[in-house]
């Protein structure tokens, strides 16, 4: 399996109501130091409603304004809609969401 393709389906683990950060996706997919490649395979997902990419986000909990489907709000309402809790904007609270390995 390819880098992007461990990428899709690390994400597809990630539940309703949580979110991953770059880094951890990276890890699971066999590449810790891989976060940026992260963020290009998302970008690039050929699996949209497959590989829920809305749920990954920055270390920092922050929203990436480059989200490809639709941009940074609709980002945000989509992991709303599914009970993820923001701390202030469009960062997420960790303490609460962090899917945890």
């Amino acid at each position: 399996m390819n880098f992007f393709e461990s990428v899709y389906e690390a994400v597809k683990r990630i539940p309703k109501g949580k979110v991953a950060t770059y880094g951890q996706i990276a890890l699971l997919a066999g590449s810790p130091k891989a976060a940026r490649q992260v963020g290009w395979a998302l970008h690039k997902n050929p699996y949209q409603g497959i590989v829920p990419c809305h749920r990954v986000v920055f270390r920092n909990g922050k929203l990436t304004s480059g989200f490809a489907f639709g941009g940074i709000e609709v980002q945000k309402s989509l992991l709303e809609s599914e009970g993820v809790i923001f701390k202030d904007g469009f960062t997420v609270d960790l303490d609460k969401c962090l899917w945890r390995l």
